[in-house]
């Protein structure tokens, strides 16, 4: 058992599946802007589910950033706080995501969840774009997604530093995966398929008729 933590930022979803990577990638935007106190974990949650059990429950403040489904208009982003995140939890966006809902209902259900807990979403433009990137309306909402982290951890004590431009630091992921690397390495829709092999897809289409 992780020995208690006080507080966890996490980003959940798939970089690889367009508006999926926004909690990725916002993370590693805060973690760009800010350095913080010893005491405030910064982590890449990807799509490790309930391998995020420990993380979670051994931690006193917990904030999450995602893509989520509120039925808004694309790009809209909204912040959930404790009693709200649950419910937003149980909507699972595509196949490929998973539901933070079970971590909390499993923390909760050990008498180990966390004291308070927020949730930084977006509602996506587009999933359904297997190697894509952020959509420029998601894109353009990670400013404001990072300044509301940074101001619900000094709120709960934890205020960050900004890093001073320039100055190295050690990165989150492997700079491989950055987001401008990632945009700048990756095909043309026209040089690589987005949803599927295409010929898979031209039996599939071949068997409908």
């Amino acid at each position: 058992m992780a020995a208690r933590r006080e507080v966890l930022v996490l980003g959940i979803g798939n970089v690889l599946w367009a508006d999926e990577g926004f909690g990725v990638r916002a993370v590693e935007a805060l973690h760009e802007a800010f350095s913080f106190p010893e005491t405030v974990t910064l982590q890449d949650g990807g799509t490790l589910g309930l391998n995020l059990y420990e993380q979670v429950a051994a931690t006193r403040h917990v904030l999450v950033f995602d893509a989520i489904d509120f039925k808004l208009p694309p790009g809209t982003l909204k912040l959930l706080r404790d009693a709200d995140v649950p419910a937003w939890g149980r909507t699972k966006l595509s196949p490929h995501q998973t539901g933070f809902n079970d971590i909390l209902a499993l923390a909760q259900l050990n008498g180990r969840g966390p004291e308070s807990i927020v949730a930084i979403g977006v509602q996506p433009v587009e999933l359904d774009d297997f190697g894509g990137s952020l959509r420029e309306a998601v894109r353009a909402r990670l400013p404001e997604a990072v300044a509301l982290a940074a101001q619900q951890l000094a709120t709960w004590g934890y205020p960050g530093t900004p890093r001073v431009p320039g100055a190295p630091y050690e990165h989150l992921n492997a700079t491989s995966l950055a987001l401008e690397v990632y945009e700048s390495g990756r095909p043309s829709v026209a040089d690589a398929c987005r949803v599927g092999d295409p010929r898979v897809l031209e039996r599939r289409r071949e068997g409908e008729h």
